[in-house]
């Protein structure tokens, strides 16, 4: 058993020190997760990968009992909480693009922060796409969020899946064919006539 894992049984058992030991352990691959969801985002992105580490680490290890398999079912949770944290930022930034933070702003001004609106709408287009994808293939939409928002390679997320590689691949080419037709379907019937 690796001290990871012990550390979550720990956890588990409701040893309030363990949630002290796990950090260190489990800190620099969490980094580099966020690191690397971080670097999909638009240039200018408020949210830094620490923040979003230490974020996504305080809502796993809260007040509420966590309970984990395995190492493996850890790092999916740390990638769940981390989409949901970039989720809550991009629509956060559509709220106030779209009125919230009542600022007017020039035509031109606005042409230069087209990008990172097209990002924020980009994810959630994902998200809810990926949402609707869940209920009806759970175990697609999962490895999407593991591959997408965990960073994990293939081989990884079909170990965290508990299913073969060549499963894996097959999933992840359908689930990405039909997120991009969901998210094009949606955009089409979305868009001004």
């Amino acid at each position: 058993m690796s001290d990871v894992t012990r550390i979550l049984n720990a956890i588990e058992r409701g040893d309030g020190r363990a949630t002290d030991e796990l950090l260190p352990l489990v800190y620099e691959e969490l980094r580099l997760l966020a690191a690397q969801k971080l670097s999909h985002e638009s240039p200018g992105q408020t949210l830094q990968a620490t923040a979003l580490v230490h974020e996504a680490y305080l809502r796993l290890v809260g007040d509420e009992p966590q309970s984990w398999n395995s190492r493996g079912h850890f790092f999916a949770a740390a990638a769940e909480a981390m989409r949901r944290i970039l989720v809550e930022n991009a629509r956060r930034r559509r709220t106030i693009r779209c009125g919230g933070a009542l600022q007017r702003v020039v035509w031109d001004e606005a042409a230069m922060v087209e990008p990172e609106e097209r990002a924020a709408d980009g994810l959630i287009a994902l998200d809810e796409a990926l949402a609707k994808l869940a209920k009806t293939d759970k175990l697609k939409a999962d490895l999407v969020k593991l591959r997408y928002f965990g960073g994990l390679t293939i081989q990884q997320a079909a170990q965290a899946l508990n299913v073969s590689h060549a499963t894996a691949e097959r999933h992840w080419d359908y689930a990405r064919s039909w997120l991009h037709a969901e998210i094009k379907h949606r955009q089409s019937t979305s868009a001004p006539q």
